[in-house]
């Protein structure tokens, strides 16, 4: 099954060369529909209220930077058996509310919110902010993450190379650092983490 996403279509082929053009089911779906459709895919598709959105293919320096950031948590986290895993693997929010963080982290592998489907929730999300539509990183996401508990919210951005740090304070996100080139990124959940900003987008 292949998936097509434009400005203005949705559409879906099937392994017998069948067109379904999703969009007049935008708003319809259930999530047992996303959770299937997901599975039959490799694209990254995030769900919200009956409605999908299909994200934009990685680019090479997305992937760079992402593959560099997951050694860097992994190795942080392995030594107290923390769990940190990449896209693609579904992050249930609330009911009816799907989402595909570039990085998801627990800090116990024995969390319960560890699922195999899908987690039911994370300490830690990290996403590298996609150029196609940077609000959804920088802005959707943020209400999103914050509804859902989730302590601590990292948005990479190669965009203006920024490494921005929220984390949760009364149900809503305090900024704790915008870090720049030259200075070190560091994390309020993992005690002494952190990594320098220009080996992120300097990662090859």
């Amino acid at each position: 099954m292949t998936v097509e996403a434009h400005a203005n279509s949705l559409k879906i082929t099937r392994s017998d060369g069948l067109e379904v053009d999703l969009v007049p089911l935008q708003g319809l779906w259930t999530e047992q529909q996303y959770l299937r459709l997901t599975e039959q895919t490799n694209h990254l598709i995030e769900f919200t209220d009956g409605a999908i959105e299909v994200l934009p293919m990685p680019t090479s320096r997305h992937q760079t930077i992402l593959l560099l950031l997951y050694e860097r948590f992994k190795t942080a986290v392995q030594p107290t058996g923390g769990k940190v895993l990449v896209a693609p693997l579904r992050l249930r929010l609330r009911p009816g509310k799907f989402r595909e963080p570039d990085i998801l982290l627990l800090r116990s592998a024995g969390d319960p919110r560890y699922q195999d489907a899908f987690w039911l929730g994370a300490d830690l999300v990290i996403e590298v902010v996609s150029p196609d539509r940077p609000e959804r990183d920088t802005e959707e996401k943020v209400r999103d993450y914050a509804e859902a508990g989730i302590p601590e919210y990292w948005i990479v951005n190669p965009l203006d190379e920024t490494v921005t740090v929220l984390t949760l304070e009364d149900q809503a996100y305090a900024l704790h650092g915008i870090f720049h080139r030259g200075q070190r990124a560091i994390s309020k959940l993992l005690d002494g983490f952190g990594i320098e900003v220009d080996e992120i987008f300097d990662a090859q």
